[in-house]
């Protein structure tokens, strides 16, 4: 599936989407982690990690 597709089904914008992709997110809002979780057949741990000492 292409970044396109997938902004598509999860309803945000491909720039947005790309931030997430590349780290570069500071936060992110529930209801995108459920989406992307529901386009993807995933849970949540499956796409977050913790960076210790990251605030």
């Amino acid at each position: 599936m292409t970044l396109t597709e997938l902004a598509d089904r999860v309803g945000v914008t491909f720039a947005n989407l790309s931030v997430l992709k590349n780290g570069r997110a500071r936060a992110i809002r529930f209801s995108t982690l459920t989406a992307l979780c529901d386009a993807l057949d995933c849970q949540p741990a499956d796409l977050l990690t913790v960076r210790p000492g990251r605030s």
